[in-house]
């Protein structure tokens, strides 16, 4: 679909934010969804839902303030309960901003266990090859030593419509605990365990010359998310 940055999507210096980078990829998909008859009404009736378990996203510019964009995404692959799918962000002239790879589960609503993809619901999608870029694991590693950041509190506005944390606003605060001047050149998030109002994540940063790792952990030490940034 096509788009052009607003103001309310851009950072200090009027560029877009990669949390609005993301946002734009969520569009896509459930707008995807929503033509083909495989979005809300075929899920929620069968106690359905696609859970993003990671992210990787490689961002080569950022566009400006009023840059007219062009987002698209199509899934590459489904297997058992998993299904992954590519995401970019063109410009109209062709320029490739930001290309993704994404892996999701679908989960029995009730239970929040993985179900088998009915035929059904794959088939009302085209699989097409995925893009070109450099497939990385989905694992992250945390290496040197954590330095806790400020707790942070699940407000309703975090949340979604299965009433978890939206996956764009756990890297929204992981962005924050990011030290002034750095500049995203790539992205990867693996989705763990998830959040729901009034929780308190604990973040605890840790550093590797151009490679920041932020880990959302609760108070026990399980890991929500897991992000990390690449200068």
């Amino acid at each position: 679909f096509n788009s052009r940055i607003r103001y309310s999507e851009c950072d200090s210096q009027c560029k877009l934010r990669l949390e609005s980078l993301l946002n734009y990829f969520q569009d896509a998909s459930t707008f995807q969804s929503e033509e083909l008859g495989a979005g809300f009404e075929y899920l929620e009736p069968r106690n359905l839902v696609w859970v993003l378990a990671s992210w990787q996203i490689d961002i080569k510019r950022y566009p400006a303030l009023g840059e007219r964009v062009v987002i698209g995404t199509h899934p590459h692959d489904f297997k058992g309960f998993l299904g992954s799918r590519n995401f970019c962000m063109m410009t109209e002239e062709g320029e490739m901003l930001a290309q993704a790879n994404s892996l999701w589960t679908l989960l029995n609503f009730d239970t929040m266990k993985p179900t088998m993809a009915p035929k059904e619901l794959t088939d009302k999608y085209e699989v097409e090859p995925p893009l070109e870029m450099e497939y990385v694991g989905r694992k992250i590693r945390i290496e040197g030593e954590a330095i806790p950041g400020e707790p942070i509190v699940v407000r309703k506005q975090h949340l979604d419509s299965n009433y978890h944390v939206n996956n764009a606003q756990y890297v929204s605060m992981a962005v924050d605990c990011l030290p002034e001047g750095f500049l995203i050149g790539g992205l990867r998030v693996e989705y763990k365990k998830q959040a729901h109002l009034n929780d308190v994540l604990l973040p605890y940063v840790t550093r590797q010359d151009n490679r920041i790792v932020v880990s959302l952990q609760d108070e026990a030490g399980a890991v929500y998310v897991n992000a990390e940034f690449i200068e």
